[in-house]
């Protein structure tokens, strides 16, 4: 009577052995739906960082980070989006020292990418949209530096601006009017005369309604007389390729 009351008490202990195993199972698809979850929200930015740590734990800091993908004549950098920036940054830097134009352009590195910005009063004739010919090279130059490196692929928008007092010429009824013309010149001068891709460039004008100064005194007002190229940080390349 007792053998057989062990034989029915082991028999059952092993009838529920399958529990332990789906147990870990099921254990294991959730940690793996978890790891899936947090890859497809984790941040472009982070993401960047953490290919270029591997890069560099792993080798010499330029292995290819995409594989295939050319950045700036170059298989894959291992840079991240900062550093592409950055890197773009001293070029143009170098070409305004040299040329002495630091003065007259600026160069920063905001949220939305990698801005130059160009004082108006060197590069255009008061209340005209055209481009000083003499001044044409300059662009020509920093269009060229731009397609030649790391963000090469990066979109390009032209923006013009200037300060609030009200057009009086002839040809441009606003300030509007004459910030859109300057833009559209500029835009075509880096594809036209450095071969940025025509795809790759836009040009919008804001006229007096994005000052970057006090437009009450002389100083605010030349401050926000001006043309800026964005080159766009690349993670909003999604919203430039939404045409539809």
């Amino acid at each position: 009577m007792g053998r057989k009351k062990k034989h029915e008490e082991e028999e059952h202990e092993n009838h529920e052995r399958w529990l332990l195993s789906y147990a870990d199972f099921i254990t294991l698809l959730m940690i793996f739906f978890i790891i899936m979850y947090a890859m497809s929200n984790l941040d472009k930015g982070k993401y960047d960082q953490l290919t270029t740590g591997l890069n560099q734990a792993m080798g010499d800091g330029s292995a290819i980070a995409h594989s295939g993908t050319k950045v700036g004549g170059d298989i894959g950098t291992g840079l991240s989006e900062y550093e592409k920036l950055e890197k773009v940054k001293k070029e143009v830097d170098k070409y305004l020292k040299e040329s002495s134009l630091s003065d007259s352009i600026s160069t920063t590195i905001e949220k939305r990418g990698l801005v130059l910005s160009f004082n108006d009063n060197l590069f255009f004739d008061s209340g005209k949209a055209d481009v000083k010919s003499e001044q044409i090279d300059k662009f020509t130059k920093i269009g060229e530096i731009i397609k030649q490196s790391t963000v090469r692929d990066s979109y390009i928008r032209v923006e013009g601006h200037t300060d609030s007092v009200p057009m009086n010429g002839e040809f441009y009824k606003s300030n509007w009017d004459l910030s859109v013309m300057r833009s559209s010149n500029v835009a075509q001068i880096l594809i036209n005369k450095a071969g940025v891709k025509a795809d790759k460039v836009s040009a919008t004008g804001y006229g007096e309604y994005r000052p970057k100064a006090d437009n009450s005194t002389d100083e605010g007002k030349s401050t926000n007389r001006r043309v800026d190229i964005l080159i766009m940080n690349s993670k909003f390349n999604e919203l430039e390729n939404n045409r539809e």
